[in-house]
Formats: C-alpha cells, sequence, structure tokens
C-alpha cells in the first residue's frame, strides 16, 4: 500500500480527521499526517526531514520555499482564518467587542493558555506587549510548545484559550467564545504545496486536488475555516 505524509499544522487537524478516510479508500492508500507548530515543522524541514505534502500558513510556506524545498508551482491557497478565545463548555463568553474589553478579560482571568511556538501564541505574546499587559498576563500564562491549547481549559488548568478558531472548535468540552476584536485580529492563510523530493508526487497531487475540492470547502467551513476559491 503506498503511503502519503504529509506536514501539517494543528489548525487542519479536525479537517483532514474528517477528510482523509474517504481519499484512502478512493485510491487504496494511507495518508499520514504529523502535525506540528509552524516554527517547528521549519526546524525539521531545516535539518532535512521533509514529507511528500506541506500544510501550513504563508509566512512559514514562504520560508519553506527558498530553502528549496517545495515545487512553487504546485502551491494553492487552501484557507484562511482568525484567533480565537475558547472557554469552559457552559461557562460565561467574555465580552470581545472590543479591545478594552478583550483587554479586561484578558486580565480577570485567572489562566490564560497558549501555544509558545505556534503562529497564533507567537502572535499574543506581541500582542499583550503592545497592550501592556505582558508581565500580568505571563506570570499567570499556560504554555506549552504546540497543540490544542484549549485543552487546558478541559482540566481546568486555564479560564481562557488564544488560538486559531479551527483549533478551539477541535476541542471537545470547550465553546468557542468568539474572534479577537478586529483591530487586534491576525488573519492566517493556509497553503498546501508539494515536497521537491515527494516519493509520491502522482498521489500527491491528488490528495492536493481534492484538499482543494469542494467537498472540502464544506468540511472547513464547518471546522471554523473559510475555504479560499483556488
Amino acid at each position: 500500500m503506498k503511503i502519503v505524509k504529509v506536514y501539517s499544522g494543528n489548525g487542519m487537524s479536525a479537517s483532514l480527521g474528517e477528510l482523509l478516510p474517504a481519499f484512502e479508500r478512493a485510491h487504496d492508500c494511507k495518508v499520514e499526517v504529523t502535525y506540528a507548530p509552524a516554527q517547528v515543522m521549519l526546524r525539521e524541514v531545516k535539518a532535512g526531514r521533509t514529507a511528500d505534502l506541506c500544510l501550513i500558513g504563508s509566512s512559514v510556506m514562504d520560508q519553506v520555499i527558498k530553502l528549496g524545498q517545495i515545487v512553487p508551482a504546485s502551491v494553492r491557497v487552501l484557507t484562511r482564518n482568525g484567533i480565537g478565545v475558547g472557554v469552559l463548555a457552559g461557562a460565561p463568553k467574555p465580552d470581545l467587542s472590543s479591545v478594552a474589553s478583550f483587554k479586561r478579560a484578558l486580565l480577570n482571568a485567572r489562566c490564560v493558555a497558549y501555544t509558545s511556538e505556534g503562529a497564533s501564541g507567537i502572535y499574543f505574546a506581541g500582542l499583550i506587549e503592545r497592550l501592556g499587559i505582558a508581565n500580568e498576563i505571563t506570570a499567570k500564562a499556560k504554555t506549552r510548545q504546540g497543540g490544542l491549547i484549549a485543552e487546558f481549559v478541559v482540566s481546568g488548568e486555564a479560564d481562557l484559550a488564544v488560538q486559531q478558531i479551527p483549533e478551539i472548535m477541535a476541542v471537545a468540552g470547550v465553546d468557542y467564545a468568539g474572534p479577537l476584536p478586529d483591530e487586534v485580529q491576525s488573519i492566517t492563510v493556509g497553503r498546501a504545496g508539494i515536497f521537491t523530493d515527494a516519493k509520491e508526487p502522482q498521489l500527491t497531487q491528488a490528495l492536493l486536488d481534492y484538499l482543494c475540492s469542494p467537498d472540502a470547502a464544506r468540511v472547513y467551513r464547518a471546522r471554523g475555516l473559510e475555504p479560499a476559491s483556488n
């Protein structure tokens, strides 16, 4: 059985979990996905560890292309999404309607969870600096390198989780409270590209085409992602 190996950011985990079984059945193959924060994935590629297909945000994709590890002509835009806030299911949702109310929600929380190496976490660390509350938030923060950070809300270790919207929605037991205010929002453009040393280039191209299909778009939308029109 042929195997297609994929490197992907965590924001695609729920969508791929729903989409890939049908592709595997149709092509009699296995798709193996390695999920990692953007900066971790970039270090892997720089170290020479690649796969067949890469699914990652634009900024890191640009760097991987510059390294000569992605076929430029293969790159497609798949999705767009913002950063949001998650709370324990059934808990009151914070007011996120303005920068001032968002700032209050962060300061009033017992603990705020975010990633240290994911794109959303790196952005959030810079945001709290700009808002002038970095010392207060980092003193009570719960962080880890990557993964679905809203799991800390489910475990009771944090009141709020700040991460890309599809990653919040992927965690059972967490309610999506809403997006960051427009003035401080950051939109991630998710792109896909085929590695130059892909072991299964034809099958990988078929997978990429499938991930750009209307069927895939419906799944993305249900999982908190805005599908791109290619």
